[in-house]
């Protein structure tokens, strides 16, 4: 068995810092649950129909990865809202308020990550009784393993083929729109899909290194191969600093070339992590900034993912 790739899969299982954060935060968002679910109990069994008479689905995303992605596989027949969906915020320290609850638990459909990335969202949608497209339970990562699920090409395409499935369901008809719709979607995968295997053939177990696993499934799909030093790992994992050794471990790899590229968190900006990125800047080992929400200028999941692959294969010369 090759021990870096059980490393980069026991890397790309890790959460990181979301469990604890979401224990900090139990107690406030289950009294704003409680409210926001008293508020509107009336509407929990309001069936998902509302096309049948002309009008519209609402649809409740927690995040905007999979709301553009509900919005284009609905078209004109959804209204589709994201309770997240500013380019900067941090949903692991995400507090939902009342009318992000209300706004779930009142839709017809929720689509929710999973994966302990969104507990109040997945929460409220199941206290609810209302149909719910949960995409950690479709690729089955349960809470403790990477919740990043967007970046994963067979997460995207699973999570795309349930949304149409619960659309038909609901408004059957408008079935062929839908499908049509779905097949549009899973066109632009495909190509991302040749995009990716194009760099996967040239790159090949190449070696990246990251600050946090919060691409990578992406790097798995590329085929690339995660050599971050194990102390790190498991600093970072633990939720705690890595100590100076760690870092230097990190620094040495980077300065001697065994990285091809290193990965940053651009929105978790932090001493340890500004060291690592001026560490390989200063050994010309390129380095990629992402964050973990939908970029501005960005239409969709699929275009963000496009874009990365882009400056992935332009960093990887």
């Amino acid at each position: 068995m090759n021990p870096d790739r059980n490393r980069r899969k026991d890397h790309s299982m890790s959460s990181f810092r979301h469990s604890r954060t979401l224990r900090r935060h139990a107690r406030r968002i289950g009294a704003v649950l409680a409210a926001a679910l008293s508020a509107v109990a009336f509407t929990a069994c309001t069936p998902a129909s509302r096309s049948a008479d002309g009008g519209t689905l609402d649809i409740a995303a927690s995040v905007s990865q999979w709301g553009t992605m509900a919005q284009a596989l609905g078209g004109e027949h959804v209204v589709v809202t994201s309770a997240i969906a500013n380019a900067a915020a941090d949903p692991h320290d995400y507090e939902p308020t009342t009318a992000d609850i209300a706004g779930i638990s009142s839709a017809d459909i929720a689509v929710v990550n999973g994966a302990g990335y969104d507990t109040w969202a997945s929460t409220a949608a199941g206290t609810a009784g209302i149909d719910t497209i949960d995409v950690g339970a479709l690729a089955g990562v349960e809470e403790g393993g990477n919740p990043h699920l967007w970046f994963s090409a067979q997460a995207r395409t699973a999570a795309a083929d349930a949304i149409t499935d619960a659309y038909v369901a609901a408004d059957p008809e408008h079935a062929d729109d839908y499908r049509r719709l779905n097949a549009r979607w899973q066109e632009r995968e495909r190509q991302l899909d040749a995009d990716i295997a194009a760099i996967r053939e040239s790159s090949a177990s190449a070696p990246y290194a990251a600050t946090e696993s919060v691409a990578a499934y992406l790097f798995e799909d590329l085929g690339m191969e995660d050599v971050t030093p194990q102390g790190y790992l498991q600093a970072v994992s633990n939720e705690s600093e890595p100590g100076p050794a760690d870092l230097k471990a990190f620094s040495d790899l980077l300065a001697e070339g065994d990285a091809r590229l290193l990965v940053v968190n651009s929105q978790h900006g932090d001493a340890a992590g500004g060291q690592l990125s001026d560490a390989a800047r200063a050994a010309d080992v390129p380095v990629l900034e992402v964050g973990e929400q939908l970029p501005d200028g960005c239409d969709d999941v699929v275009a963000w993912m496009g874009t990365l692959v882009d400056r992935i294969r332009e960093l990887l010369g």
